[in-house]
């Protein structure tokens, strides 16, 4: 572990193996930060909510999950309740000077562009990806493998693997996520299928996305993921453009 000089960690921390604390970076008590966690100049984790109503006694940290690293100026507020923590997973690169509110959760392999402002409550899937400067409202929640426009203001839940800009506007499916992920062409084709039977205008995104999969048409886990993604959440749905619904993969390009 290598911790720098000017680092301030407070006591009831804990660092795993292999951390790399660089200079004026602050870990407050209470927080914990998994093997080889790397945290660049004046990151400030685990410092008190941006909450009016919260007290500065509650015991509370947050858990960083091995090998993410943090850049310059990100700061990470601990979480609101007492024993409670805010959450980050393992393989995230969270760029510099962006924000994660208190009581977040973070998956694994996330990246958060520069800038990117997360309230408090919001939930990131695994292997999101967020782009600079984007915007998202308490409680949120971005699917698995979704992909966030920057500068997109975001206040309706993203289903998994899906692009997502602007004002909640979802424009397709992220696929080049999906080839990176190197999955087959028809668990591919399942997933499109998926977006195309919730690219409707109206109707109760819920009951549709529910009969869908009551009807057992898709069989791979990554189709009823996304499918199974309605059935939570309390901010609704962000719906698909109807202009991009008949060619949103853009498969063949």
């Amino acid at each position: 572990m290598q911790v720098h000089p000017t680092a301030l960690i407070h006591d009831g921390a804990r660092l795993g193996a292999g951390c790399v604390i660089h200079a004026h970076a602050l870990i407050a008590g209470h927080c914990e930060l998994g093997a080889g966690v790397v945290v660049h100049p004046f990151a400030v984790i685990g410092g008190d909510p941006q909450d009016l109503s919260f007290d500065a006694g509650t015991q509370s940290g947050v858990r960083i999950g091995a090998r993410t690293v943090v850049r310059e100026h990100v700061t990470i507020s601990r979480a609101t309740r007492a024993g409670g923590s805010t959450e980050i997973g393992s393989d995230c690169f969270l760029m510099a000077a962006c924000h994660v509110a208190h009581d977040c959760r973070i998956g694994n392999g996330v990246v958060i562009a520069n800038a990117v402002l997360l309230a408090g409550h919001v939930h990131i899937g695994d292997r999101a990806f967020l782009g600079g400067g984007a915007v998202i409202h308490q409680f949120c929640r971005i699917g698995e493998g979704a992909m966030i426009g920057g500068g997109a203001r975001i206040s309706l839940d993203i289903a998994p693997f899906c692009l997502a800009t602007e004002r909640n506007a979802v424009i397709g499916l992220n696929v080049v996520g999906l080839r990176r992920r190197g999955l087959k062409r028809e668990v591919m084709d399942e997933i499109k299928q998926a977006l195309r039977a919730l690219s409707t205008p109206v109707g109760n995104l819920r009951e549709i996305a529910a009969a869908t999969l009551q009807r057992g048409t898709f069989t791979s886990a990554e189709a009823r993921s996304l499918l199974e993604f309605f059935q939570g959440g309390r901010r609704g749905f962000a719906r698909v453009r109807q202009r991009d619904a008949a060619d949103e993969a853009h498969d063949d390009d």
